[in-house]
């Protein structure tokens, strides 16, 4: 089975585990706690009126467990490197977990993506393509770690759904829409 590796837990690490694990892809997110949102408080997120950063966190924690992913609350990704079979995901927790694909969505710790060999742009943030592919050929970045400035939960979330639509897409060979009916909600 594909299996997914996302590093980081707010907004874009989530919602990516949430596109590929929803869609049938094992999705495994690595979360050391540090997101910014628990600093925040949700006024600007479509659909929200007003909520904490911290409640936001805990109920998307809550709806990626629904379909399955396998989060390790409080693990630390301390390296990633390419195989001929993808990516070994090392930790503080002396793991070594093998992926297909990595989505990196450490705010603007870009470290990883600098050991990994990820290009960067002249403002110093992780060079993407419109789906979020790195230079690294399937491993994706997204949020701050991509942007000099525009550092916006509802960003992230979009970064982290795009990197995972186009996992999926290569996954199914064709482009992919995860497109919801009121008949699936039965």
């Amino acid at each position: 089975m594909t299996h997914i590796a996302v590093v980081g837990g707010g907004p874009a690490g989530l919602s990516a585990a949430l596109f590929t694990a929803k869609n049938g892809l094992e999705t495994t997110v690595y979360d050391t706690d540090g997101t910014w949102m628990h600093k925040a408080h949700l006024f600007n997120y479509l659909g929200i009126d007003s909520e904490d950063g911290s409640a936001f966190v805990e109920d998307a924690r809550e709806q990626v467990d629904e379909f399955g992913v396998e989060r390790h609350q409080g693990v630390e990704v301390t390296g990633i490197e390419t195989t001929d079979a993808g990516f070994t995901v090392t930790t503080d927790a002396d793991d070594a977990v093998d992926a297909d694909y990595v989505v990196l969505a450490t705010g603007a710790d870009r470290d990883l993506a600098e050991d990994l060999g990820c290009a960067f742009t002249d403002e110093d943030v992780v060079d993407v393509d419109v789906t979020m592919e790195t230079s690294v050929a399937d491993c994706y970045a997204t949020g701050a770690m991509v942007r000099a400035e525009e550092w916006q939960a509802i960003i992230s979330a979009g970064d982290g759904a795009a990197a995972a639509l186009n996992v999926l897409s290569k996954e199914k060979g064709e482009h992919f829409h995860d497109f919801d009916t009121p008949a699936d909600a039965e």
